[in-house]
C-alpha cells in the first residue's frame, strides 16, 4: 500500500494532527483507513508529512513542517537532541512520558497477550531523570557527522570525533559535547581522550573499512565511587600505554583501567581478552548492603537506583517467607538471585553466558551467601526434567529474559513444573505479552507493575506476578 497506489492526493498529508503515541516511541495518524506511523513528533502536533516507507498494512512518515506545536511539548535540555540517537522523548514532559509508557504496557498486554489482567498499577518513576546510567559506550570516527546547522555555518570543524551514532546509521558518529546520561567524570574523560588523540595525531577509526587505531570507549560508573574505563583499539600500537597513562594521570579516580584489541567486524568483546592496565579488573556496585562485582564483560542493570526499585518489586511479588526454593532464570551475574537469597531457603540460577555464571558465584562468595548455585547453558536445554528432578520443583520462579522473551520450550517446561508463583520481569512488554498468553492455560496474571528505568526514551520495564490456577 502506498500513497500513490491508494490515490491519496498530496494535500491529504498536509496539516495532519498527530493523535496518539504507540509502541517503540512512534506516533500514530489514521487517514482514510491508512495507518501512518510518524517519528519526531508529539500527540497534538499539526504537521505536514512526507512518506518515508510503505508497507502492506501501514506507512511511515516524517514531518516536513509544523503548523502547530502540541501543548505536551517541553524544551529539550540537551544540545544534541534530534541528532543523537538517544533520549528521543526529551520533547515531552516527564509526566507525559510516564503516561504513555503506562498506556504502552496496558495496550500491549491486552492487544497481544489477550489474557485477563488486573488493573495495572501506576508506573513507578525513575529515581533520577538525568545522569542515571552507569554505563555508556562511545565510538571514534575519523569523519564525524555534521548537522545541517554546522554545514550551513561554513565553519571548518574537526571531523575526528568521539561520540554517539546518529539514528539508524551505524557509520555516522556525532561529536558529543555533553551527555546528560552518565554522571561526571564521564564527559570529562571522553573529551580529554578525544583532545589528546587529536593533539597527538592518533588515527580515529574508519567504521566502514575497520581501519585506524582508536575504536571505542566504554565508561562504567558505580554507586560505590568505583570507575571503570575500557579503551578498544583495532590493533596493537606503541601509543596505547601512552594514552592510558595520560588518562590515569588526569583522572586518578579511575579504579579500573583496561584496553581491548579488537579487529572484528563488530565492537563486542565477550570472546576477546580484556587487559587490565591499572587498578582492579572490576568495580563494585552496592545494593541493600550487598556488593556486586562488575567486570568488563559483566551485565548489570544500567540504572543502578532504578534496578534497586525493580528488584524490590520482584522480591515483593515473590512473597518469600524463608522456606521457598526459587529458580532464577536468565540470572545474569546472579544479581536478583543473591538479592532474594536471604529471604529464601535456596536459589538456583540459570544463565546462558559462562562468564556471567562465574560472576554470580563470586557475588555470592563476597557476600557470604551460601544458599545459591548457578548453571550455565542454553535455558531450553538446561531446564529439563532431570534438572528439575535433581533440584526439586520450585515454589517460585523469577524470570528476567532478554528482549526476545522466553523460548517456547522454556515456557513448556514452566507449564510442566507448575510452580505456585512466577515473577516475570521484562524489558519488552510485547514479548512478555506473547509469553503470558502461552502461560495462560495454567497461570492467572494477578499483578502488573510498570517501572520506568530509562527516562526520555520509550523503553519501559514491567513486572508481572502469575499464580497457578
Amino acid at each position: 500500500m502506498t500513497a500513490k497506489s491508494k490515490n491519496i492526493p498530496a494535500e491529504l498529508l498536509r496539516e495532519v494532527e498527530i493523535t496518539d503515541m504507540v509502541a517503540e516511541g512512534k506516533c500514530l495518524v489514521r487517514r482514510d483507513n491508512l495507518v501512518i506511523f510518524v517519528t519526531g513528533v508529539a500527540p497534538g502536533d499539526v504537521v505536514d508529512l512526507r512518506i518515508t516507507r510503505s508497507k502492506k498494512s501501514f506507512l511511515e512518515a516524517a514531518p516536513t513542517h509544523f503548523h502547530k506545536y502540541s501543548d505536551l511539548r517541553v524544551e529539550p535540555f540537551c544540545q544534541h537532541f534530534g541528532t543523537c540517537g538517544g533520549c528521543k522523548w526529551q520533547h515531552l514532559g516527564y509526566d507525559t512520558q510516564l503516561h504513555y509508557k503506562q498506556q504502552q504496557v496496558e495496550d500491549t498486554l491486552q492487544r497481544i497477550g489477550k489474557v485477563e489482567i488486573p488493573e495495572v498499577q501506576p508506573i513507578v518513576h525513575s529515581p533520577a531523570r538525568t545522569y542515571y546510567r552507569n554505563k555508556l559506550e562511545y565510538t571514534f570516527s575519523f569523519m564525524g557527522w555534521l548537522t545541517n546547522e554546522q554545514i550551513k555555518s561554513g565553519e571548518d570543524y574537526d571531523r575526528r570525533v568521539l561520540g554517539f551514532h546518529t539514528p539508524g546509521r551505524f557509520d555516522k558518529i556525532i561529536d558529543v559535547q555533553h551527555c546528560w546520561l552518565q554522571p561526571n567524570p564521564s564527559n570529562q574523560i571522553r573529551l580529554a581522550l578525544r583532545d589528546f588523540a587529536r593533539e597527538n595525531m592518533l588515527r580515529f577509526g574508519n567504521i566502514v573499512k575497520q581501519t585506524g587505531l582508536l575504536r571505542n570507549l566504554i565508561i562504567r560508573t558505580a554507586n560505590t565511587g568505583d570507575l571503570m574505563v575500557i579503551l578498544q583499539c583495532y590493533r596493537q600500537h606503541h601509543m596505547i600505554p601512552v594514552i592510558l597513562d595520560h588518562l590515569a594521570e588526569k583522572f586518578p579516580e579511575i579504579t579500573s583501567l583496561n584496553y581491548v584489541l579488537n579487529d572484528k567486524g563488530n565492537e563486542t568483546f565477550h570472546d576477546l581478552e580484556v587487559v587490565c592496565y591499572k587498578g582492579e579488573p572490576y568495580i563494585h556496585e552496592e545494593m541493600e548492603g550487598l556488593r556486586f562485582r562488575v567486570g568488563p564483560k559483566s551485565f548489570y542493570q544500567t540504572n543502578s537506583a532504578g534496578a534497586y526499585t525493580l528488584y524490590k518489586l520482584a522480591r515483593e511479588f515473590a512473597g518469600l517467607t524463608g522456606s521457598e526454593l526459587v529458580y532464577d532464570l536468565y540470572t545474569g551475574a546472579g544479581t536478583i538471585a543473591n538479592f532474594v537469597a536471604r529471604q529464601a531457603r535456596h536459589v538456583v540460577g540459570v544463565e546462558y553466558v559462562e562468564q556471567a555464571v562465574q560472576d554470580a558465584y563470586v557475588n555470592s562468595e563476597i557476600n557470604n551467601i551460601t544458599n545459591t548455585e548457578f548453571y550455565a547453558g542454553d535455558m531450553k536445554d538446561v531446564l529439563n526434567a532431570e534438572f528439575i528432578e535433581k533440584h526439586g520443583r520450585p515454589d517460585v520462579v523469577i524470570t528476567d529474559p532478554p528482549r526476545a522473551g522466553m523460548h517456547e520450550d522454556v515456557i513448556a517446561r514452566l507449564l510442566e513444573m507448575r510452580a505456585p508463583r512466577i515473577v516475570y520481569v521484562s524489558c519488552n512488554p510485547a514479548t512478555q505479552a506473547r509469553d503470558l498468553e502461552l502461560l495462560d492455560p495454567a497461570y492467572k496474571v494477578t499483578r502488573v507493575q510498570p517501572v520506568d528505568m530509562f527516562p526520555h526514551t520509550h523503553h519501559v520495564e514491567n513486572v508481572v506476578l502469575l499464580e497457578l490456577r
